[in-house]
C-alpha cells in the first residue's frame, strides 16, 4: 500500500502538470458555444493572411487594366504601364510607347462607343499627354543612336506611327474633333521618314522607287511628314 507521505507527492506531481493550450480553448468552447480560435497551426495564419492579400492585389491589378480615364483604377493601370516599360530594351522603347498611346486611343474609342461623356475630356488629354511622350522618345531615341541603329529603330516604329495617326483620325473622326496637326505634322515622322528615305537612296534603285522616292521627298519639302511615310509604306515598289 502507498505510505501517506508517497500519496502527497503524487498530488503534489499532479498539481504541477499543465494542460496544452490548444486543449484548453478548445474545452471552454465547447462549455461556452464559442467558436474556437485556430491555435493548432499558428504558422499557418501569416502565411494565409499573406496569400489573401496577394489576391487581392492581383484582383485590383486585373480590374485597373480594363479601366477608362477617369475611373478609380486608372491610375493603377498607368502605373502597371510604367513599371512595365523598366524591362523593355532602349531600342524597343519608343515602339513600347507608341503602343501605349495606341491603347489611349482604344480607350477613347471605347467611350466614344458607350457616350460616356464624363470621361470624354480626361480620355482626350491622356491620350495628348501620351502622344507627345512616346514620339519625343522616338526622336530623340534615333537622334541619339549610330545612323545604322537609328534606321534600324525607325523601320520598327514607322508602321505603328502610320497605324496610330489612321487610329487617330478615325477615332476623332467618330467624336465629330478634327485632327490637329502640330507644327511639321509631329517630328517623330520627320525623323523617321527622313531616315528612311536617307537609307533607300544608300541603294540600287529601280525607276519605279526612284519616282516614289520623288514625290515622298517632295511631301517632305513641303512638311508633309505624315503623308510621306504613309506613302512609303504603302509603296509597293519600297516594299518588296
Amino acid at each position: 500500500m502507498m505510505t501517506e507521505k508517497e500519496l502527497i507527492g503524487k498530488i503534489r506531481t499532479l498539481r504541477q502538470i499543465r494542460p496544452r493550450k490548444d486543449w484548453v480553448v478548445l474545452t471552454k468552447s465547447q462549455i461556452l458555444g464559442e467558436e474556437p480560435k485556430v491555435l493548432f497551426f499558428p504558422f499557418f495564419k501569416p502565411a494565409f493572411a499573406g496569400l489573401v492579400a496577394i489576391s487581392i492585389l492581383f484582383g485590383i491589378f486585373g480590374f485597373a487594366q480594363n479601366s477608362l480615364p477617369g475611373d478609380s483604377l486608372y491610375s493603377i493601370k498607368k502605373i502597371t504601364e510604367k513599371s512595365q516599360a523598366v524591362f523593355v530594351s532602349e531600342e524597343e522603347l519608343p515602339k513600347y510607347n507608341l503602343e501605349i498611346v495606341s491603347k489611349r486611343l482604344e480607350d477613347l474609342n471605347k467611350i466614344a462607343e458607350t457616350n460616356q461623356v464624363k470621361k470624354l475630356a480626361p480620355a482626350l488629354n491622356e491620350f495628348e499627354a501620351t502622344k507627345v511622350v512616346a514620339k519625343g522618345i522616338v526622336s530623340e531615341t534615333i537622334k541619339n543612336k549610330p545612323e545604322a541603329e537609328a534606321i534600324k529603330i525607325a523601320k520598327k516604329v514607322a508602321l505603328k506611327l502610320s497605324e496610330i495617326n489612321e487610329k487617330e483620325e478615325k477615332v476623332f473622326t467618330s467624336l465629330g474633333i478634327e485632327v490637329e496637326q502640330e507644327i511639321n505634322n509631329e517630328p517623330a515622322e520627320k525623323t523617321v521618314i527622313e531616315l528612311l528615305v536617307k537609307d533607300a537612296r544608300n541603294s540600287s534603285l529601280t525607276e519605279e522607287q526612284e519616282k516614289d522616292l520623288v514625290k515622298i521627298e517632295q511631301l517632305i519639302n513641303s512638311e508633309n511628314y505624315v503623308e510621306a511615310l504613309e506613302l512609303y509604306l504603302t509603296s509597293a515598289s519600297l516594299n518588296k
